[in-house]
């Protein structure tokens, strides 16, 4: 199996994403994260954003986790790794490690259940997704 680069994706807080203590705000941190889980699906299952949720699959989020690293501060360069770390049947986690400009800033874990699209009835994780996450996934 070839290795895969890691995915990658770049956000700079906007001033309103910036609090009182002039880094980004707890709760932006789970935006941005479900920003790059979208376009970390659009480049594994090589489909447009648009229609990544389409069809056979969607999934809603059951748990989430934060940890805070250190700051990320408004216009920062914030580099967010996608990660699959876990894979069951019918759900799995992707781990983000956010870093501003190549410092830690904050680490979180999701974890997702599949779902049939347009129900919140879990389904197991359809083989062409399930495939993709293996092949991203360090272990």
């Amino acid at each position: 199996m070839p290795v895969l680069e890691p995915f990658v994706h770049h956000v700079r807080p906007r001033y309103a994403e910036i609090d009182a203590q002039g880094v980004v705000f707890n709760a932006h941190w789970l935006t941005y994260f479900d920003e790059a889980s979208t376009r970390f699906f659009a480049a594994a299952l090589d489909r447009p954003a648009a229609v990544v949720f389409g069809g056979d699959f969607d999934v809603m989020v059951v748990k989430a986790t934060l940890e805070w690293e250190g700051p990320a501060r408004f216009e920062d360069d914030v580099a967010i790794v996608v990660e699959p770390t876990r894979m069951g049947t019918s759900s799995f986690d992707l781990t983000y490690r956010a870093s501003a400009n190549g410092d830690a800033a904050c680490v979180g874990t999701v974890t997702y259940v599949s779902v049939e699209p347009g129900t919140h009835t879990p389904t197991p994780v359809p083989e062409v997704v399930r495939r993709a996450l293996t092949e991203r996934s360090a272990s």
